[in-house]
């Protein structure tokens, strides 16, 4: 568009300097009154952009959060829907003044650039008139004129006009640049190589780490205003913690809430990066590989599975697109949840809903197992996965982790105590750091945190059994 009006507006030039110069410098004098109004509507149609588009953020973000299965379901539980109402609609109602905002600078910015047209040809009528009337020109001069002036000033508003979309297509641009300029946390190393198949060594050599400050991590623009800079460094969560976990063999890792267990197990894949020492797997440092390769050996069971909103053959699938209808079954079987899948009316085909919501607890518990030992990794890591299940599905499902667990590499953070009884070896975390460590029975009977917590925990139960 630019180019075309761009030489449209030359070749109109060209035209009528032949003709008559006088009239063409008359009627180009209104020129700098195309770009007065450009200037002035052109920063504010800029920041009203940004503006629109921060709200449009918001808005969405909203809708997301709130207006999804569990937001919906929270909003009910808690007697607040007038509340989220009131706030959709302050929202909504922000989107729309700042659209009508907008309409109208523009519709007053295009009667700017009509009137300022039809001044131009105004002056060239009037001026061109007399010089008709000296017989300086022609009537036929005149005419030719005034059809070349309606002709250049069409291409002449279109390229002002394009400027103002450029200033507002900028806005985009700022915002879409925002976010790709962001430094990646974490990044492959140039040239680095594929991750072989381990055998499972894992080996934590005096790491210390700290998660990135919020500016960090995020932008300010994606977080609705909520990103305050944080002063000072932020803590370490984890301090010079060591230790080897062999092929084949479990480490439980025991502790209070926030002592820093799922920080250790996000180390594994390289989900974050530590801070100081090293993490290795068959003594490759994970930094050193690419992460792709190092996750297609680490497999991660969480203690909320995430399902997307799809069939249950396509959450499967997620772990090995190659994988047969037959190793499906056989994922399925291993997971103890065959039965239940065999018997639905579109079996591997039920849609399992947004977030699994269709299935139980445990019931997503086993197809996130399935879909792991359809991955078929080296290495396993278990984030509690019958701490909030009953006990019919929690039996259920130690079966399915048995089958995980066979001749794997597997770290379990371990909520309820009484799955470490299995485990090789117990790492009890405590404010970032291993402060105890070995069996069962040898941690029970040095009486300390190990202790404490199993003794709390199993006094806890036997008082509500007998309530």
């Amino acid at each position: 568009s630019i180019v075309s009006n761009a030489i449209s507006v030359g070749a109109i030039l060209a035209a009528m300097l032949r003709m008559e110069w006088r009239i063409t410098l008359l009627a180009l004098s209104v020129l700098p009154l195309f770009i007065l109004p450009t200037r002035r509507i052109g920063r504010r149609l800029r920041e009203l952009t940004r503006e629109q588009m921060r709200l449009n953020a918001s808005m969405n973000a909203l809708m997301t959060e709130r207006l999804g299965v569990a937001g919906a379901m929270l909003a009910k539980l808690f007697s607040h829907p007038d509340q989220e109402r009131a706030a959709f609609a302050d929202r909504a109602s922000r989107v729309r003044d700042i659209g009508v905002r907008l309409a109208v600078y523009m519709r007053g910015f295009f009667i700017a650039l009509g009137l300022v047209a039809a001044v131009g040809t105004a002056v060239v009528y009037y001026v061109g008139g007399r010089l008709v009337l000296s017989g300086a020109i022609s009537v036929g001069t005149l005419v030719a004129f005034a059809a070349y002036v309606a002709q250049l000033y069409t291409p002449l508003t279109q390229l002002t006009n394009a400027r103002v979309d450029l200033a507002a297509a900028f806005v985009s641009f700022e915002r879409v640049f925002e976010v790709l300029d962001l430094p990646h946390g974490i990044a492959d190393r140039p040239g680095a190589p594929e991750m072989p198949r381990p055998r499972g060594r894992v080996e934590f050599d005096h790491v210390w780490f700290r998660y990135p400050r919020a500016e960090e991590s995020s932008l300010a623009s994606l977080a609705d205003g909520l990103l305050a800079p944080e002063e000072g460094p932020a803590g370490y969560v984890l301090r010079d913690v060591s230790f080897t976990l062999e092929p084949g063999k479990t480490a439980a890792l025991v502790g209070p809430s926030g002592a820093g267990k799922t920080s250790i197990a996000l180390l594994v894949p390289r989900l974050y990066d530590v801070t100081e020492g090293a993490v290795r797997i068959d003594g490759i440092d994970v930094r050193d590989v690419r992460q792709d390769s190092l996750r297609r050996h680490v497999g991660v069971v969480p203690q909320d599975p995430h399902l997307f909103h799809d069939s249950i053959r396509a959450n499967l699938l997620l772990a090995r697109p190659d994988a047969s209808e037959r190793d499906l079954v056989e994922a399925l079987r291993a997971a103890h949840i065959w039965d239940l899948v065999a018997g639905l009316p579109e079996g591997l085909d039920t849609v399992v809903g947004e977030r699994g919501y269709r299935l139980s607890g445990g019931e997503k518990q086993r197809i996130a197992i399935a879909r792991l030992l359809l991955k078929d990794p080296a290495i396993v890591i278990l984030d509690e996965a019958t701490s909030h299940l009953d006990s019919e599905s929690e039996l259920a499902i130690q079966m399915a982790l048995r089958e995980v667990l066979r001749g794997r590499t597997a770290i379990v953070i371990a909520h309820r105590l009484s799955t470490t009884l299995e485990a090789d070896e117990i790492l009890v975390v405590e404010e970032g750091r291993i402060v105890e460590r070995g069996s069962h029975e040898v941690l029970l009977g040095q009486g300390g945190l190990y202790s404490e917590l199993y003794h709390t925990q199993f006094a806890r139960a036997a008082a509500q059994r007998e309530g």
